[in-house]
């Protein structure tokens, strides 16, 4: 059986039927029976309780013992918590490396059952057609997922950089108006744009409220969020302390709590979340959300791991539970279907210990998981009837030959414009360094300074094969090479390393995969993870890409690499403050400046 959201019959043909159930004058399906009602309405676990579920809906929640008839299927939750399905407000597939089709195997095993995604990784590389085929695959997912239309591909102007895509207002438009799945606008990152009144940013931002359907936002600055909420942005997952959050929730937006493992840039919750712990905010417009996950990171840190970092941070846990499922459903309209075990919404129920770990996870009443581990109907579809997508979504990769990845280095001495990373490693330094050759030569400078060489490569074949060269400060690479097709936003490749021959080496292995991660040691490829849909997502499943995943981190660790992968493939995003690199050169966050990488020595530079 092909499990969907199409599985479960629109509520407007089954109500007759529903009634009947509840009233006793039909049987239900199944019922779930001794166990606990976390109610998400009343946030509040309510004691010797028992679901009625019929159609993939759920018909009724009743007093233990209630159902005493024939022809229902029982199951014993054995005193466990009964909680409706996770709904994460905001995250992108496409960070986790793999298809919709296979991540919703970790979204069901963490008690997950309806995400909206943003897939502007997609549209970057293979425009509307990415973003359809992304709904395709979505569609044939044993999870209900809709889409946040992607809002800023490209990022920035084809000044600063080269995308393979361009969603127009008209192509967005388009989006919104065949496919029932677009719920709402995705994060409009670019915040500077929208606060200075760029006509084309606010065409977008128009598609959305014209359809009327909400807006989603992407805001650094305390001193933007007015303009921002003034243009029609109305929810935002970057609220990265107490007080922006603050702001934000007074200015009228939902805020979406970002938490994610404490090594990486999106664990923000534990700070954005004092505007409550500590300024009183009511928690009435604020969900939690993942952003991003890498695969081998979804069975530890999935929503549920979020919400009981909100518990630790303060918050009950019938409250932190509602912030992940009622609260996202709400906001975006759909608190009728799902987000709550109220009667007649959908059967997407979670069976949880009292740590809020999730042991069981029903799906439109279907049994998807059960004490952990995967039915064996939800492993025929992950193993035999996923989505397979066309041919040209595996040719995204044309890089001619004959590229230089590394600088003509200047033989007197000169100040670099440098990227320095800092952990977390979301914004990046500019940091102008004192270079002079005849201080034992370039090796020793770059030792001395902590530099290696960066590049980003134009992969989309709409250049002569544009490449940006840079200098990387504190990235721990003293040795070898890495390189990476998942570049944000535009997903050119991104090249670090020592020497220019690793460095070649690293691109050729991306190249030969059409697309991929690789780390390069002594000459040669130690580990890769093949990217080969859009050069961003893998086409096997998801613990197949987790395994990849942790042997790419620890050889990415042990050439020294102080930021994590997820964040290198930050280091393009011409978004964020301070400095950015891209194919177009060095770009200055929000200046919006191309700089040199070598400028002539000046009097008082730093030593």
């Amino acid at each position: 059986m092909t499990i969907t959201r199409f599985s479960v019959p629109p509520l407007s043909t089954v109500t007759r039927h529903l009634a009947a159930v509840a009233h006793g004058r039909a049987a239900p399906d199944l019922v779930i029976r001794d166990a606990r009602i976390l109610s998400t309405y009343s946030e509040r676990i309510i004691p010797n309780r028992e679901i009625w579920v019929s159609q993939g809906r759920i018909a009724a929640v009743k007093p233990a013992g209630s159902w005493r008839g024939e022809g229902a299927a029982l199951y014993d939750a054995a005193g466990g918590i009964l909680a409706p399905g996770l709904v994460d407000s905001h995250v992108h597939i496409e960070s986790s490396l793999i298809t919709a089709c296979a991540y919703a195997e970790a979204a069901l095993l963490n008690g997950v059952t309806s995400i909206f995604c943003d897939s502007h990784e997609i549209g970057n590389v293979l425009d509307k057609d990415g973003v359809d085929w992304m709904l395709e695959d979505a569609r044939a997912a044993p999870l209900n997922i809709f889409l946040t239309v992607p809002s800023t591909v490209p990022a920035t102007s084809p000044e600063f950089e080269t995308a393979g895509g361009d969603l127009t207002p008209e192509k967005i438009g388009a989006i919104f108006d065949a496919w029932p799945e677009a719920a709402a606008l995705g994060e409009k990152m670019d915040f500077v744009h929208v606060v200075m009144g760029d006509a084309r940013s606010h065409a977008i931002i128009a598609e959305a409220l014209k359809r009327g359907r909400p807006v989603s936002g992407h805001c650094y600055g305390r001193e933007f969020v007015a303009a921002y909420a003034a243009s029609g942005v109305t929810d935002t997952h970057e609220a990265i302390d107490r007080d922006i959050a603050n702001d934000f929730l007074e200015a009228g937006l939902w805020v979406f709590l970002r938490g994610g493992p404490p090594t990486t840039p999106w664990h923000s919750l534990p700070q954005a979340i004092k505007a409550v712990t500590e300024l009183g905010a009511s928690t009435k417009r604020v969900c939690i959300c993942t952003d991003d996950r890498e695969a081998d990171d979804l069975a530890m840190f999935g929503l549920d791991w979020v919400a009981r970092e909100a518990v630790r941070a303060g918050v009950s846990r019938e409250t932190a539970w509602s912030m992940g499922s009622l609260h996202g459903a709400t906001r975006y309209g759909m608190d009728g279907e799902f987000g709550a075990l109220g009667h007649s919404r959908r059967a997407d129920i979670v069976l949880l210990n009292d740590d809020l770990e999730p042991q069981s996870t029903w799906y439109g009443g279907v049994l998807a998981v059960d004490q952990r581990k995967i039915t064996a109907a939800l492993d025929a579809q992950l193993e035999g009837e996923r989505y397979v997508y066309p041919k040209r979504a595996y040719e995204t990769v044309t890089v001619p030959d004959g590229l230089v990845l590394t600088p003509a280095l200047p033989t007197e001495a000169v100040i670099a414009n440098t990227v320095k990373t800092a952990l977390p490693g979301i914004v990046l330094i500019h940091e102008q360094v004192r270079l002079d050759p005849a201080d034992g030569g370039w090796d020793a400078q770059m030792d001395k300074h902590g530099l290696c060489f960066t590049a980003v490569i134009e992969r989309h074949g709409k250049s002569a094969g544009n490449v940006g060269l840079g200098l990387l400060k504190d990235f721990g690479l003293t040795s070898g090479a890495v390189a990476s097709s998942v570049g944000h936003d535009a997903h050119n490749i991104i090249v670090a390393g020592r020497s220019e021959a690793d460095m070649q080496v690293a691109l050729a292995a991306v190249r030969e995969s059409q697309g991929g991660l690789v780390v390069v040691k002594n000459g040669r490829v130690v580990a890769k993870l093949d990217l080969p849909v859009a050069g961003l997502l893998s086409d096997k499943r998801v613990g197949v890409v987790a395994e990849e995943a942790a042997a790419l981190k620890a050889a990415w660790a042990d050439l020294g690499c102080t930021l994590p992968f997820m964040g290198f493939n930050l280091v393009p995003l011409a978004v964020i403050p301070e400095i950015r690199l891209t194919d177009k050169g060095l770009v200055t966050v929000p200046g919006m400046e191309i700089l040199s990488l070598f400028e002539p020595l000046r009097a008082g530079a730093n030593a």
